[in-house]
């Protein structure tokens, strides 16, 4: 089982894997066709407020990624997410921040595969 991350804009090399949209906003100028979605998965992402008082600030990450994973352990989509990879051998979070390492792909990437490991052990 693979978990990997994407940014929405760019074209999928193949389609192959389980694509899911963590964001809670739909990317802006991306259609339904061109998203080659297979889930939308908002609620797993960043609450409004966090989503709000983060915007984007590198230097905010360390926090962010904290307040993050404190959110994620009641939200019942983090379990819908960890479902999704074990049913699928390639999982692909898409997200559309145009920051590619300081985004929270990024977090939920790291703390799935860590978390889907321990569960497989």
């Amino acid at each position: 089982m693979q978990i990997r991350i994407a940014r929405i804009y760019q074209q999928p090399a193949d389609l192959t894997g389980y694509r899911v949209l963590v964001d809670r906003l739909w990317p802006r100028g991306i259609s339904k066709e061109k998203a080659h979605l297979d889930q939308w998965l908002k609620e797993v992402a960043p609450s409004n407020e966090l989503r709000k008082w983060f915007a984007h600030d590198p230097a905010k990450f360390a926090d962010f990624k904290v307040r993050y994973q404190a959110e994620l352990a009641d939200n019942p989509a983090y379990q819908t997410l960890q479902d999704l990879a074990h049913q699928h051998e390639l999982l692909i979070l898409l997200y559309g921040a145009k920051d590619e390492r300081h985004n929270q792909a990024v977090i939920l990437q790291e703390k799935l595969q860590a978390d889907v490991e321990n569960t497989a052990n």
